[in-house]
């Protein structure tokens, strides 16, 4: 009987127990669970499975980001109770990562920690120079304002990769195969490549890792803006007939598959997976603006991993229109999975290596696919294994023909309250100058600049674009698609006419040579773009500081100093596959093309990417479009070149200073391991331009040469006194900002 009694004692205390906080059987009591300086949203009513989400104003964060209600009516975790003057939780101040770690300068001010808005300036000692920016602000999110900034001597193989907020670097040898490795300090997360090695294109391995906090994001307009740049590059045209928009279509020779897989597990709050869903829905309704539609694979992913939309069915002719995968999409119930709510990372990675495995078996052109896979999850995988060796199996795929990883891009979002960095870092692409992982704190936000992010309706706004790398045959409409911005000029002179080349800089404007022309030839010029459908010219614009009789009384009987002009057409051409601008320095356009982001670019930026090294490899075409192939010379190389100028016949004057001036870039000779092509007479007023990540920038007009190495039985290749001279696009900016004014371009400082 004693027993017994005590037994029920200690079951009614129990039971009783479950009633203190006041809250029903099951359900997580609302006390001690306010915020100072913040507040708190909560779904479900308080009922098993609520997730109770703090909020903070911009600058501040909870160092509790959410709790859970368990089915036993605790919270996890468990609140502390507030006491007079010591609340339970509060908003703190966001800080940014140490950028004390800046080598071979000063940093000021120097303190020991540095909060919102707090701002750093950069000094390198005197004999190194300063690259990246000279004065950051730490932003809202947790991140400092700018680049990395870098004090550097240029006295290796590679640029020096510096050292990001926050972190430790392990090595200060950059030359060939030389590895540098890095590690956050205070408990931060790298984010970015571990190590990297230095190439022999003086490239670094990987991308430029950063330290996060766990309360650092990635604001929306960061994510659109980098996410964007880098899918816009894949997003090449083809001529089509077919309305867009209207279907997800199979294309033939189509190389651009996209894999899309949204975690619907518990821990994705059902907010958080609609808003996924919904930036997905229009991420693929902007794509399909595009004349070249890719292929899609789309998996919602829990404990099992549903399919949405088979890549496979593309293959046989049965794949959905697009409006069906929006319903599709909309038609998943996400509180149906019932208990299977566990997280199958692994799974979903697994499904997209299988589908990657069966088009690589029936797709010929399989090598040539350039493949992006987008995940929407918070990282934890509490199931069906390690993701990381099926991420391994993608890799290895799509290298095995031909060693390469350049077709793939892995692009993680982490979501919702407690997202596994790491883990999301390990999956990603690193890629120098490109950024895979996103921390997404806004999702409707996201949503909203998503919608706008590939607004062009196709792909008319990417200069430079060709397809080149596609073709084997140089013949025909393929060809002219490597290079589709070269135009033909043709100029009358009483009944003689002069040839020229030019380039399209917009659909409205041609850039080419002002010694085409005898003055402002309108009615007597005529250009004819690839699409050979000449175009009637409202104006012919020659530059005001252009005179080439301007220095005779000093020996140069011909002077081409701002030797450049601009054709203005009357009506703009279409833009396709097989007439597009090329890109040109100093404009928001080519910092996409070339990868850099933010507010802060500038045209300084573009000349040390584009004109970076002694020699740089440049390309021009002859009229009958072959590529030809020259190194400009640069810093100690330029004076040598340049010098070789007066060897020009009919030149009598020993200053090279006065035959050629700053705004010149100097090509040919045989100072170095290549033997140039020579600019010949027809290739005037052509592009110099170089290739970037396959996008073709313009950085120079040809002008003139020495010797003419081209006429009767001459090889076209330089020689020892041979030198070509072309005019420097980052020296005329002003004419080009001046005169191009169809809005097409935006121009940077």
């Amino acid at each position: 009987m004693a027993n017994t009694f005590v037994w029920t004692y200690l079951f009614s205390l129990i039971t009783a127990s479950s009633f203190v906080a006041g809250a029903p059987s099951g359900h997580c009591s609302g006390d001690h669970l306010s915020i100072e300086g913040g507040n708190y949203t909560v779904d479900k009513d308080f009922g098993p499975g609520s997730v109770l989400v703090y909020h903070c104003p911009p600058g501040y964060y909870p160092s509790v980001r959410s709790r859970r209600c368990l089915d036993t009516g605790n919270w996890d975790p468990a609140p502390k109770r507030s006491r007079p003057g010591r609340p339970g939780l509060i908003c703190k101040l966001v800080r940014c990562p140490d950028p004390l770690v800046f080598e071979h300068g000063s940093v000021l001010p120097a303190q020991d920690r540095y909060y919102v808005n707090d701002t750093t300036t950069y000094e390198c000692s005197s004999a190194y120079k300063l690259y990246g920016s000279a004065t950051r602000v730490c932003k809202a999110n947790g991140k400092w304002s700018g680049s990395t900034p870098i004090c550097s001597s240029n006295s290796d193989h590679c640029p020096d990769p510096g050292v990001p907020a926050g972190m430790r670097r392990t090595g200060n040898i950059f030359n060939i195969g030389d590895k540098i490795s890095y590690r956050c300090e205070d408990g931060l997360i790298l984010i970015g490549s571990e190590e990297r090695t230095c190439l022999e294109s003086r490239d670094w391995t990987g991308q430029e890792p950063a330290c996060y906090y766990d309360y650092t994001y990635d604001t929306a307009d960061e994510i659109a803006e980098a996410f964007s740049s880098s899918l816009k590059t894949s997003l090449t045209v083809e001529m089509t007939n077919e309305q867009q928009g209207k279907k997800i279509r199979m294309e033939k020779g189509g190389n651009l598959h996209i894999y899309i897989a949204i975690d619907a597990s518990d821990s994705i709050d059902l907010t958080s997976f609609n808003h996924a869903k919904e930036i997905v829905k229009k991420l693929i309704d902007e794509i399909s603006y595009y004349e070249m539609t890719p292929k899609y694979d789309i998996v919602i992913f829990a404990t099992e991993v549903t399919p949405i939309v088979d890549i496979k069915k593309y293959y046989g002719g049965t794949q959905r229109e697009l409006d069906q995968v929006i319903v599709d999409l909309d038609s998943f119930d996400y509180e149906g999975k019932g208990d299977n709510a566990g997280s199958d990372i692994a799974g979903a990675f697994n499904h997209i290596y299988e589908q990657m495995s069966w088009v690589r078996e029936n797709e010929a052109r399989f090598v040539n696919t350039s493949h992006i896979i987008i995940m929407f999850t918070d990282g934890e995988a509490n199931m069906g294994g390690n993701p990381e060796p099926k991420v391994g199996l993608i890799k290895d795929l799509v290298q095995r023909d031909n060693g390469k990883l350049e077709n793939l891009d892995i692009y993680m979002f982490g979501v919702g309250e407690h997202v596994q960095r790491e883990d999301l870092n390990i999956y990603a692409t690193k890629r120098d100058n490109e950024k895979h992982v996103f921390i997404v704190t806004d999702m409707e936000k996201l949503h909203t600049i998503f919608a706008d992010m590939i607004d062009e309706k196709s792909s008319d706004g990417l200069c430079g674009l060709h397809r080149d790398y596609q073709f084997k045959d140089d013949q025909g409409e393929n060809l002219k698609r490597r290079q589709p911005w070269l135009v033909e000029i043709s100029v009358q002179h009483k009944e003689l006419f002069s040839k020229c080349l030019g380039s399209l800089i917009t659909p409205r404007f041609v850039l080419t040579s002002a010694h085409c022309f005898k003055s402002a030839d309108t009615d007597r010029t005529t250009v004819t773009p690839a699409s050979k459908e000449i175009t009637v010219v409202e104006k012919v614009t020659i530059h005001s500081g252009y005179n080439v009789s301007a220095k005779t009384n000093k020996g140069i009987p011909e002077f081409y100093d701002y030797d450049v002009a601009l054709i203005k057409l009357k009506e703009a051409v279409k833009v396709s596959a097989m007439t597009r601008p090329i890109c040109i320095p100093c404009t928001k356009e080519t910092s996409a093309a070339l990868k850099l982001h933010g507010k802060g670019v500038t045209c300084k930026q573009h000349e040390d990417i584009l004109l970076d090294k002694e020699h740089v490899e440049a390309l021009f075409m002859s009229p009958q479009r072959k590529m030809k192939k020259a190194f400009i010379h640069l810093k100690d190389k330029e004076k040598p070149c340049l010098e070789k100028s007066i060897k020009a016949p009919q030149i009598t004057t020993k200053r090279y200073e006065d035959v050629v001036t700053e705004r010149f870039l100097c090509t040919g000779g045989l100072d170095h391991d290549h033997i140039d092509d020579a600019a010949c007479k027809g290739d005037s007023g052509g592009a110099l331009f170089r290739e970037r990540r396959k996008r073709s920038i313009q950085v120079g007009v040809i002008s003139w040469g020495v010797v003419d190495v081209c006429s009767g039985e001459g090889s076209g290749k330089s020689s020892d006194d041979n030198r070509d001279f072309h005019i420097n696009l980052f020296k005329v900016q002003q004419f080009l900002k001046d005169n191009l004014v169809d809005g097409t371009l935006t121009f940077i400082d």
